[in-house]
């Protein structure tokens, strides 16, 4: 097993909010070191087109190219594996642990994102790249303007998403995953399907097969299935989380674990890159300005 123990900070996750804090913390001349499963959820977007600076869109995963060599063309080291452990290290600090490494360092920058839950389905990933499955209208509900749009969830969630799309469409059609009670009422511009999901037919468009041998045809379908914040690690230091999994932060973005700075979608429920790149840019100054006086690491 390789051990290192140079790096002044680990970074957990090369999504867009671990990329950008290494890429802040190499210009600040210091070793920052990201351990990446190539599971960010940034790589199924299809084109983004509120990410700043890119007015004709841009994909994920030319997005992540992109970081990946910002953050490299500074010194930062950028390393594919998984941290399996993260534990206190002997005399301070902390001790990473993965399958061949071994790394200590002062500080932790946990990026490691949310898991979406998506439907087990043949095709899923695919359609979720080509923009025929959605699973943030934040992100592109633009998109759907005057469109026939689908959304899939549980009852109560999917009419609030439902309900937020008719700022852009007045043809949403909510798949509840069981049946609805009867007298649902939805707001204006959406109804209820007649009968839960029962299968979903992929590959040039999407069509919804209910229970009651319906067939519903959609331009795009939104999943309104929620997500997991992948914050054990956090959890098995005793950092605070939020009753859905979230990691909890000052305004510095340091979880209550001293030293243990968190960002991106694992703390914000509003799962948008310029809001993990204003987490990154936090996290890294402050890690910065504490290495300087000599807090972190100490004990």
């Amino acid at each position: 097993m390789e051990q290192t123990t140079g790096p002044d900070c680990i970074i957990v996750g090369g999504g867009p909010a671990g990329l950008i804090a290494a890429t802040y913390l190499a210009r600040f001349r210091r070793r920052a070191v990201v351990i990446d499963d190539g599971q960010s959820r940034a790589r199924w977007i299809p084109v983004s087109h509120n990410m700043p600076a890119f007015p004709q869109g841009v994909s994920g995963r030319d997005l992540l190219k992109r970081l990946r060599e910002q953050a490299e063309r500074y010194g930062a080291v950028l390393r594919q594996g998984r941290v399996d452990q993260l534990s206190r290290a002997d005399g301070g600090g902390f001790r990473a642990v993965g399958a061949g490494f071994e790394l200590t360092a002062p500080a932790v920058i946990l990026a490691s994102g949310v898991k979406d839950r998506v439907l087990d389905r043949p095709g899923v990933e695919q359609a979720i790249e080509d923009g025929t499955i959605r699973l943030c209208p934040v992100c592109d509900g633009f998109e759907a303007t005057d469109r026939e749009v689908g959304v899939f969830g549980p009852l109560d969630r999917a009419l609030a998403e439902a309900d937020f799309l008719t700022t852009f469409t007045d043809r949403v059609t909510v798949i509840p995953d069981r049946a609805a009670p009867a007298g649902t009422s939805p707001c204006p511009g959406v109804t209820v399907a007649s009968a839960p999901l029962r299968d979903l037919e992929l590959g040039g468009g999407c069509v919804a097969a209910l229970a009651d041998r319906t067939r519903l045809t959609f331009e795009m379908l939104y999943f309104a299935m929620g997500n997991e914040p992948q914050s054990k690690l956090a959890a098995a230091l005793g950092a605070a989380c939020t009753d859905v999994g979230c990691i909890e932060t000052d305004a510095h973005q340091q979880t209550t674990t001293p030293g243990l700075y968190a960002v991106g979608d694992v703390v914000d429920e509003l799962n948008q890159i310029s809001v993990a790149a204003g987490h990154a840019a936090l996290a890294a100054t402050d890690i910065h300005n504490q290495l300087r006086k000599g807090s972190l690491g100490s004990g």
